[in-house]
């Protein structure tokens, strides 16, 4: 047997001992609080960042890009994943999680100025997020170096997720929609893995943010205005 999967036994052990009291409440159903949308990176500990450790409390979607939508028959809609919650646990709150320096994002990037090779599963996926970035590409400020760049796209495309989200009409009006991205790698001012909003309901202009939602003003922040 694969020693890293002996290790991740050993670790479930551990996680069983902790855990076997906390799903009385959770056995029958779930009423997460909310639903989130997280970039598949194993260096985003999706419960981690909100440091949860009670199930039920959040209802976590991940893919590379935090991607809110999927291709059908009947084109571009809002992917099951996400809807699932929505529609049948009454959460009311959805939240899209980017990250700095994603692969997703980068690989796009790379796409779309000077072409890509990936297999075809990747190639998808980023089939997905290119013409949702396309357009922001295109607005980024001259002279940045492709480092910076990403993490420009990193909120460009939190921005089309939540609005893929609110445009929806499976998504009901009431739902609220937040857009962060979260920082391991010093981009933002504040400590490493902290979480900042940079989208809520639509909106991401800073002032209009700050004012609007006073309680969490220093938690939002954002790298540029398109």
């Amino acid at each position: 047997m694969h020693q890293a999967f002996v290790a991740l036994l050993e670790g479930n052990a551990s996680h069983a001992e902790q855990f076997d009291s906390r799903f009385d409440h959770v056995q029958e159903s779930q009423h997460p609080d909310a639903v989130t949308v997280c970039c598949s990176d194993s260096r985003v500990l999706q419960d981690h960042v909100w440091n949860n450790d009670q199930p039920g409390r959040v209802f976590t979607c991940g893919n590379i890009g935090n991607r809110v939508v999927q291709q059908t028959d009947a084109g571009e809609v809002v992917s099951g994943d996400v809807l699932y919650p929505i529609a049948h646990t009454g959460t009311e709150l959805a939240v899209v999680v980017g990250h700095t320096g994603c692969g997703a994002v980068t690989a796009t990037y790379a796409e779309l100025t000077d072409g890509l090779s990936e297999p075809a599963g990747i190639e998808h996926c980023i089939d997905l997020l290119a013409p949702h970035l396309e357009p922001g590409v295109d607005a980024l400020p001259t002279g940045l170096d492709d480092e910076t760049a990403v993490n420009h796209l990193v909120e460009y495309n939190v921005d089309r997720q939540v609005d893929a989200l609110d445009d929806s009409a499976d998504v009901p009006d009431s739902m609220s929609i937040v857009g962060v991205v979260y920082d391991f790698q010093d981009v933002y001012d504040g400590r490493r893995g902290e979480v900042h909003v940079i989208n809520v309901d639509g909106e991401t202009d800073i002032e209009n943010l700050r004012t609007d939602h006073a309680e969490i003003g220093s938690r939002i922040d954002r790298l540029w205005s398109y």
